[in-house]
């Protein structure tokens, strides 16, 4: 708790200039003094074995002590090392810190991001010692080990670089405005929000599940998180109202998992998606939008589908509360998401925004009883802040690693251009290699550590092909997340089926098919680009309208239920399947076509319902 505040309190001094006590780091300085404080902070939190769960041992703190001696030592000699250019050639003791503490990074990464990401940090941050001996296009000039461990802790695109950088600047501020909502009750409010607007309606829980996630994930940025406690709520409620075990459990996994991509706070990748791109974070929240909105509508669209074919019927009305009341209650939530939003949109203080938007909402709970903190939850804030935060600087030092090792050798460069090469001027084949690289390494990794590794190899190669840069960057993140709801790995998938104590495997499977929509939104995107926003407004609107009618109908066809027709059969559903598959295609002519294949579809259930119905009443 100690080491996080003291470090919110160093992010709060350095974002706002306030040179308390004379102290104001620069840039390098002041990152690996942050390092030092969260990073020791992981070290005693994340257990470096499963026994030492329930204990503290003596080593965690020898190596915590470690960890903030080393990066203090580091910070106090940023100018030096900068003007002196240690990268190259520095003292022996700073090489011997700068050992100390690339082994500490990977201790760190082992144990808050697991053996995988702990594999791939090893293998890319080494390559410079052995990228001489690599063949075609992998080969680079060999580094020595002093060489290696210095360009990797003193240079600036190693352990200091960008991720690092975005954690600093920006997602500590949003992090803290996230944990301030939900220790004054804002999760409550939204949950309750949530079943004012849609308890009543048919499936009425699982349409709860679908926008609680939504509400509660665009601050969160967390899919675990989000289903243990959202999930804990909604799952038994779906189980109650008549949903299986399995489907619930996939409604709250499909929904938790959407989180990532909500705006206004998204996951931790979008501020660093915004840094690699060059552009601000609204801009890239404003390209997530439109995506993120046909996504919940997909589930949305699912769950009622579902419902309407099974008979489900909605919350009872005692358990629903007023929607009057709801925002009576809760003002304060929508105010300070509010301020950050026009903040971040028209004001420009990306760095600041947050901050102003927590002390909106600790100022009005100061005064409203209902709101008002205790001891006990301010101690909990900064658990939560050192938790949180040093779970993401111990991951993102990691796979700084990585970025410093392909940069360093440029090596990254050499991988785009051999794919666009072999690729040719196929964009269908870049894509979905794209796609298959972006799944195939989100089963072993973080959403954040595979998009900053496939940002560095892969995006170029993308952009390099005439897509569109931004939706290249989203295209990569949409499909390194369904590794959260697909098998094997189904991260989101495990977690809520041990919430709604279901079977992992056939929730993973409902999951997929509720997902469905997340292995096509990406190529509509990407290949229309006028869905993140970008191109004249009667284009974008035309474009959002063909997507939504597409997203319908694969909901229809994944459920097996047309609205005004009721239940269809596996023809039907395969027959709806082609005026989507043509509206997905960016071309006026594509999607005429499929308006005129839908009108044949709905012809045909119709004379196939007043046929099914003669017969009955003939038999009748």
């Amino acid at each position: 708790m100690g080491l996080g505040a003291v470090g919110l309190l160093m992010t709060i001094n350095q974002t706002f200039a306030l040179k308390l006590l004379g102290f104001y780091p620069i840039g390098n300085a002041f990152i690996y003094y942050l390092i030092g404080l969260f990073l020791s902070a992981a070290l005693l939190i994340f257990p470096a074995r499963k026994a030492d769960t329930e204990r503290l041992p003596w080593y965690d703190w020898v190596l915590a002590g470690a960890a903030l001696g080393g990066a203090i030592y580091l910070g106090l000699n940023g100018l030096r090392m900068t003007q002196q250019g240690w990268e190259y050639f520095a003292p022996l003791e700073a090489t011997l810190v700068a050992t100390m503490m690339l082994l500490l990074v990977l201790e760190g990464v082992r144990r808050c991001g697991g053996w995988a990401i702990f594999a791939v940090a090893l293998l890319f941050g080494l390559y410079p010692l052995y990228a001489g001996h690599m063949p075609g296009f992998l080969w680079s000039n060999g580094f020595g080990w002093g060489e290696t461990i210095r360009a990797h802790v003193m240079g600036a695109e190693s352990i200091v670089g960008v991720p690092m950088q975005v954690v600093a600047n920006l997602i500590i501020g949003f992090v803290v405005f996230g944990i301030a909502l939900t220790i004054t009750g804002g999760g409550e409010f939204f949950m309750n929000f949530a079943t004012a607007l849609m308890g009543r309606s048919r499936g009425g829980p699982a349409k709860v599940a679908v926008v609680s996630s939504a509400f509660m994930g665009s601050l969160s940025g967390s899919a675990v998180s989000n289903i243990l406690t959202t999930g804990t709520i909604t799952i038994p409620a779906m189980k109650r109202s008549g949903y299986s075990r399995e489907y619930a459990a996939a409604v709250e996994a499909c929904a938790s998992t959407g989180g990532t991509l909500m705006p206004p706070v998204m996951g931790a990748v979008a501020f660093i998606m915004a840094s690699f791109l060059g552009v601000s974070y609204g801009e890239v929240m404003l390209a997530a939008l439109l995506p993120a909105v046909l996504f919940y509508l997909a589930l949305l669209l699912q769950v009622d589908n579902y419902a309407a074919r099974k008979g489900l019927m909605g919350m009872p009305a005692k358990d629903i509360p007023r929607v009057r009341d709801t925002l009576l209650s809760g003002w304060p939530y929508l105010l300070s998401l509010g301020v950050l939003i026009y903040m971040l949109l028209v004001m420009r203080l990306e760095s600041q925004a947050p901050y102003y938007a927590t002390l909106i909402l600790l100022a009005i709970a100061l005064v409203r009883r209902q709101q008002r903190l205790r001891i006990s939850q301010l101690l909990d804030f900064f658990y939560q802040l050192a938790h949180g935060v040093g779970s993401l600087v111990a991951v993102l030092a990691g796979i700084g690693l990585v970025v410093g090792g392909l940069s360093y050798t440029g090596v990254a460069g050499a991988f785009s251009r051999e794919l666009l090469l072999y690729a040719g001027d196929s964009i269908p084949l870049m894509l979905a290699a794209g796609a298959i690289t972006s799944f195939i390494l989100g089963m072993g990794m973080t959403v954040s550590a595979c998009y900053i590794f496939l940002s560095i190899l892969l995006a170029p190669a993308l952009v390099g092909a005439g897509l569109n840069p931004l939706a290249s960057h989203l295209f990569i993140l949409y499909w390194g997340m369904l590794s959260y709801i697909t098998p094997p790995v189904a991260l989101a998938a495990i977690t809520a089926a041990g919430v709604a104590g279901a079977n992992s495997t056939r929730t993973s499977l409902h999951a997929v098919r509720l997902g469905a929509v997340l292995f096509v939104l990406p190529f509509l995107f990407v290949l229309n680009p006028s869905l993140i926003l970008q191109g004249p407004l009667l284009s974008v609107m035309a474009s959002a309208f063909t997507a939504m009618t597409a997203i319908w109908l694969v909901a229809a066809a994944m459920e097996g239920y047309l609205y005004r027709i009721g239940s269809v059969g596996v023809r039907m559903r395969c027959a709806l399947l082609v005026p989507a598959a043509l509206m997905i295609y960016p071309e006026w002519i594509s999607d005429l076509l499929g308006f005129l294949a839908l009108a044949v579809c709905y012809l045909m259930a119709m004379l196939h319902t007043t046929k099914r119905a003669d017969i009955t009443k003939c038999s009748t």
